[in-house]
């Protein structure tokens, strides 16, 4: 679980969003940057999510996208999953 959890695409995404919420705080007025900035936030947030539960799948044995970062290296996670265990 603390592999999902403090993966560096969370850990980032995280820190990103901290950023913002500090940002907000100095009364700045919220443009369209700061909305841009927020939307991207959000999709690299969503990005992260998304690897771990590809992850998580490709280490059970399930279908992973093709699309995904992981799709191709299931044997592999796989096999480290089974080692690990």
């Amino acid at each position: 679980m603390r592999n999902y959890v403090f993966g560096t695409g969370i850990v980032s995404a995280l820190t990103g969003g901290l950023a913002l919420l500090r940002a907000m705080r100095e009364d700045e007025p919220f443009t369209w940057r700061v909305a841009l900035a927020w939307l991207s936030w959000g999709i690299t947030l969503a990005l992260a999510i998304g690897a771990i539960v590809d992850t998580r799948r490709a280490r059970h044995g399930e279908f992973v996208a093709p699309d995904s970062p992981v799709s191709g290296k299931e044997p592999k996670l796989s096999r480290a999953a089974r080692n690990i265990s």
